[in-house]
């Protein structure tokens, strides 16, 4: 694997959506892809053992219908970023019937092609089968890219669980109104609410939780995540602790 060096804002593999902080990267923008219905998730697992690398992968709006996603890639047993890109779907035209699954699902595509090779596990801020139609964008995300990932999302959307523990790390079964298991409520950080935890595609439910934990250090969101995160909400790759993002020297 190659050696990691300091990345910053300014170097290449980042593109920047327009009106981030970065005024001089050039926007890489995507179009809108017809989505299908996606087939059904597998929750058998599909990931390879032991991992290389773990992806973490989020999306918001960026102003006037424009979505922003962000990707980063991790060395899955140190934790050292390896690469890491924003990328920015345009705002649907006038008449289009794009929903906006559909969009996130296109950006955070885009944002996986952009990285220079796909992680062997995807984390996707999100729900996974945790979630009304059973498909929330983590599993609409790694049906469609074939890629295990795994939904973990701040808030409960669907079904029901009690309260884990508040040791770290304890997690108990979220089920829906029939009693079938959905996924985990995850005490990541004690002190700190549970993370909703769900399989999205070739994961299964046994496993999902502690994967999680497996990447998450002293942050409620596992690293990978929490990185992905503060890149789509607009942060600086050098955070106030000293913490920077790198990638392979060039």
């Amino acid at each position: 694997m190659p050696a990691a060096g300091p990345m910053s804002a300014h170097r290449s593999g980042w593109t920047h959506c327009p009106g981030s902080s970065t005024q001089d990267a050039e926007p890489r923008a995507y179009p809108v892809a017809t989505m299908p219905p996606p087939p059904s998730p597998s929750l058998r697992d599909g990931f390879p053992d032991p991992l290389s690398t773990i992806g973490g992968f989020a999306a918001g709006p960026d102003g006037d219908g424009a979505v922003r996603a962000a990707s980063v890639l991790l060395d899955a047993t140190t934790l050292d970023v390896l690469a890491g890109e924003l990328v920015c779907l345009p705002a649907a035209g006038t008449g289009t019937s794009d929903t906006h699954a559909s969009r996130e699902q296109a950006a955070l595509l885009a944002a996986l092609e952009a990285l220079p090779h796909a992680p062997d596990l995807a984390l996707v801020h999100g729900h996974g089968i945790a979630h009304p139609q059973g498909m929330g964008i983590a599993a609409r995300f790694g049906v469609a890219a074939g890629l295990p990932s795994i939904g973990v999302a701040r808030s409960l959307l669907y079904g029901t669980g009690p309260e884990p523990h508040e040791t770290r790390g304890a997690y108990t079964a979220l089920r829906d109104p029939t009693r079938r298991q959905l996924g985990w409520l995850l005490r990541s950080r004690p002190g700190h609410p549970p993370l909703v935890v769900s399989p999205g595609h070739r994961v299964a439910l046994a496993s999902a939780a502690d994967l999680v934990m497996r990447f998450t250090r002293g942050d409620r969101l596992p690293e990978p995540l929490r990185l992905a995160d503060r890149l789509v909400r607009g942060g600086d790759p050098e955070e106030s602790d000293g913490t920077k993002l790198r990638a392979p020297k060039t």
